[in-house]
């Protein structure tokens, strides 16, 4: 199935991005407006069958997106991403007044940072990123810890082109996997760039790769171009 990801929050209608403290607290009538109008366009224009995510970077604190998720509902949205920087008591205390799946995990860092949100039954789909979570063998237990609570799992791809097929890996073995995430990052010329070989989906599905290894590496200029800093104490 297809799923279109927006953050419905990012910019104003004239033109810049929102600053951090207009998304926090309890949000006006203009913006909430403004935010409606945004999602009921986009419905309007994919039709019925295809999923809205709703991507929030964290932006809002509790009481805002509750507010967004109350307007949201009735467009029958797939999930609603990061809606408050991670932390297991706020996450089911958002997660107790909404009816919208929640996904998070970006900034969640290993299982047990993890074990709580599925005690609590806080998340419906986790998004761990194998690059900041503990490399592939933590993030296979972190999916086999989820699968037993009925979790889903979205890794979070929005790295080089390196970390696209460690995602793709991982998701292509465990039986909890929901969907891919497909980053605007992944089509842009420096992005694919830092890697010999360029995996984009086709007909909305990936093949998994089947080279050696993770099936990609680094390309050589973008090694060329690379400093490391060491530190000697």
């Amino acid at each position: 199935y297809y799923s279109i990801k927006i953050d419905f929050f990012l910019y104003y209608e004239e033109n810049g991005f929102f600053g951090d403290n207009d998304r926090l607290g309890i949000i006006g009538r203009r913006y909430l407006n403004m935010y409606e109008k945004r999602l009921a366009a986009v419905r309007d224009a994919i039709g019925p069958d295809v999923d809205i995510i709703i991507e929030n970077h964290s932006y809002t604190d509790a009481q805002s997106s509750i507010q967004i998720a109350k307007i949201a509902e009735k467009y029958d949205i797939f999930c609603f991403e990061e809606p408050t920087t991670p932390y297991p008591k706020i996450t089911k205390y958002v997660g107790e007044k909404i009816n919208i799946p929640i996904a998070t995990g970006e900034r969640i860092y290993s299982r047990w940072q993890y074990a709580q949100y599925f005690e609590d039954n806080s998340i419906q789909m986790i998004q761990p990123d194998v690059g900041n979570c503990g490399g592939i063998t933590e993030a296979k237990k972190i999916c086999d810890m989820a699968y037993a609570y009925d979790v889903g799992v979205q890794c979070h791809a929005c790295g080089s082109p390196l970390s696209n097929v460690v995602a793709l890996h991982l998701e292509a073995v465990i039986p909890n996997f929901v969907i891919h995430e497909h980053h605007a990052v992944n089509l842009t010329p420096y992005n694919k760039a830092y890697c010999i070989y360029d995996y984009q989906p086709v007909n909305g599905k990936y093949k998994v790769p089947e080279l050696p290894g993770l099936g990609n590496e680094f390309a050589p200029e973008a090694l060329a171009k690379a400093t490391a800093k060491i530190i000697v104490k």
